[in-house]
């Protein structure tokens, strides 16, 4: 799909070819965790950056917007698993994308009063460009004014904080 081959405006960074050669999300996890336990963290952020790609390309996204999005969720669960120590799914998130759909799932998050879960340890992670609120930034066409709005201030605010 011609989507999928367009220019994004997340973190363009050249990746390790050992990483470019993992062809699923488990291997990406092993290499992960082994890059880290040996004091390479730029590698592991690499790979579970692999990770949630892979995972979201499976999903079956009809556009750009909605790959993000999906990459997202998936990087949100893996701090969920490394909060929890174990793989672990955003099940609420999942509920709510089963209901509305991706898109409308994200700008419900982004709407609600209190700021939406895990950018800090995204940011944490090194996968802070898989937050629902940068990705609506990215995707202006697709999402409401308010959420924009409240995107642009959240964004604003953790980067002053």
């Amino acid at each position: 799909m011609a989507w999928q081959q367009s220019e994004t405006k997340m973190r363009q960074e050249v990746m390790d070819d050992r990483i470019e050669r993992l062809q699923t999300p488990e291997e990406c996890e092993i290499f992960a965790r082994n890059a880290e336990r040996k004091g390479f963290p730029e590698l592991s952020v690499q790979a579970k950056r692999k990770a949630v790609q892979l995972r979201a390309s499976k999903y079956g996204a009809n556009s750009q917007a909605e790959l993000e999005a999906l990459q997202a969720v998936y990087a949100y669960e893996e701090v969920l698993c490394n909060k929890n120590g174990k793989r672990t799914r955003a099940t609420r998130t999942w509920q709510m994308i089963a209901r509305h759909g991706i898109i409308e799932a994200v700008e419900r998050a982004v709407n609600r009063p209190t700021e939406t879960q895990g950018y800090r340890a995204l940011k944490d992670m090194g996968l802070d460009d898989f937050a629902f609120e940068a990705v609506i930034l990215r995707h202006p066409d697709v999402f409401s004014a308010a959420a924009i709005e409240k995107s642009k201030e959240r964004l604003k605010s953790w980067k002053e904080a």
